[in-house]
C-alpha cells in the first residue's frame, strides 16, 4: 500500500504497544523485543492470560458468525482491529454472507502498514480500512470509507474486541454512544472487554500494573460496568457472560472460568 512507507516511520520501536503484545502472546511475529519482553512480564503476572487472548479471538468469529448468518447484517464496522490474524473478521462474515462490507478501523501504524491483509475481499463484498482514533469519532463517521461502505438504512455489526479495556470508564461509555448514534435500528454492538472478576485479585492488579508502567492504560471493568455499554440495548442471548461461555463450542465448555478475564456480550438496537 502508499501508506505503508509513512506508517512505518510512526512506529515506535523503542516502546511497548497492546497490539504488538497481543500478538506475541499468541505466538505471531509482527512485534519487537520491547513487546516480547512485557508480554513475558504480563503472562508472568497472569499466567492465564494466553488464555484469556485466544479465547476473545474465538468470540470475535462466533459473533460475527452470529450477526451475519442469524442477524441476518451484511455490514460490519470494526473497532480497534489490531494486527491481521486469520480468519480476520471480513472473512467470517464473507463465509457467511458473500456480499458483506466490512470497515476497519485502527490508529496503530503496524496495523496500517499490514493493513492490505485486512482488504482481501470476496469478489461481492467489499472491505476498506480507516486510520482513525476512537477518541475522535467524527473522523471515522465523516471518512469516504465510511460514507461508501456502509448504508445506514440497513443494520450494521458494531464490533469493539478487546479494545474497550484501553479506555478510562466515563470515556469509553461516551465514545460507545456516539458510535451507535448514526446506527438504524436492528444493529448490534458486540464487544469484549477485560475484567478481574474471576482471576485471584492480587494476579489481576500485576498484570494491570505491567501494562499501566509501559504506558498502556489499562481498565478491568467489573460486571456491572461492562453492562452498562449495553444500556438501552437489547442483549442477545446469552446476554453479558464471559466470551468463552458465549454460545460456546463443545471444546470451549470445558475451558476453566478463572482462566478467562474477559467479558462479552451482543446488543441489539430496538
Amino acid at each position: 500500500m502508499a501508506q505503508d512507507g509513512s506508517a512505518r516511520d510512526r512506529i515506535d520501536t523503542g516502546r511497548a504497544h497492546s497490539a504488538r503484545v497481543y500478538d506475541y502472546i499468541l505466538g505471531g511475529k509482527d512485534h519487537y523485543p520491547v513487546d516480547a519482553e512485557a508480554g513475558d512480564a504480563m503472562v508472568a503476572a497472569l499466567p492465564s492470560l494466553p488464555v484469556t487472548m485466544r479465547q476473545n479471538r474465538l468470540f470475535m468469529q462466533r459473533v460475527t458468525r452470529y450477526l451475519a448468518k442469524e442477524a441476518g447484517i451484511r455490514q460490519f464496522l470494526d473497532i480497534g482491529t489490531g494486527l491481521p490474524t486469520s480468519p480476520n473478521l471480513h472473512e467470517v462474515a464473507q463465509r457467511e454472507r458473500p456480499d458483506a462490507s466490512v470497515v476497519y478501523v485502527d490508529n496503530d501504524p503496524i496495523v496500517l502498514a499490514h493493513a492490505q491483509a485486512l482488504l482481501t475481499s470476496s469478489r461481492q463484498g467489499r472491505t476498506a480500512y480507516v486510520d482513525a482514533d476512537i477518541r475522535r469519532p467524527e473522523t471515522l463517521l465523516e471518512s469516504e470509507a465510511f460514507q461508501e461502505l456502509l448504508d445506514l438504512k440497513e443494520p450494521v455489526g458494531l464490533t469493539i474486541i478487546a479494545m474497550l479495556h484501553f479506555l478510562q470508564i466515563p470515556e469509553g461509555y461516551a465514545l460507545v454512544r456516539r458510535l451507535l448514534e448514526p446506527l438504524p435500528p436492528g444493529s448490534c454492538l458486540a464487544i469484549a472487554t477485560g475484567t478481574a472478576d474471576f482471576a485471584p485479585p492480587e494476579a489481576a492488579r500485576k498484570m494491570v500494573a505491567e501494562y499501566e508502567s509501559r504506558g498502556i492504560p489499562m481498565v478491568a471493568r467489573n460486571r456491572d460496568q461492562v453492562a452498562a455499554f449495553f444500556d438501552g440495548l437489547e442483549l442477545v442471548e446469552p446476554g453479558l457472560t464471559q466470551v468463552h461461555r458465549w454460545r460456546p463450542t463443545e471444546e470451549q465448555k470445558s475451558v476453566d472460568d478463572r482462566e478467562v478475564a474477559m467479558y462479552g456480550a451482543v446488543g441489539r438496537k430496538p
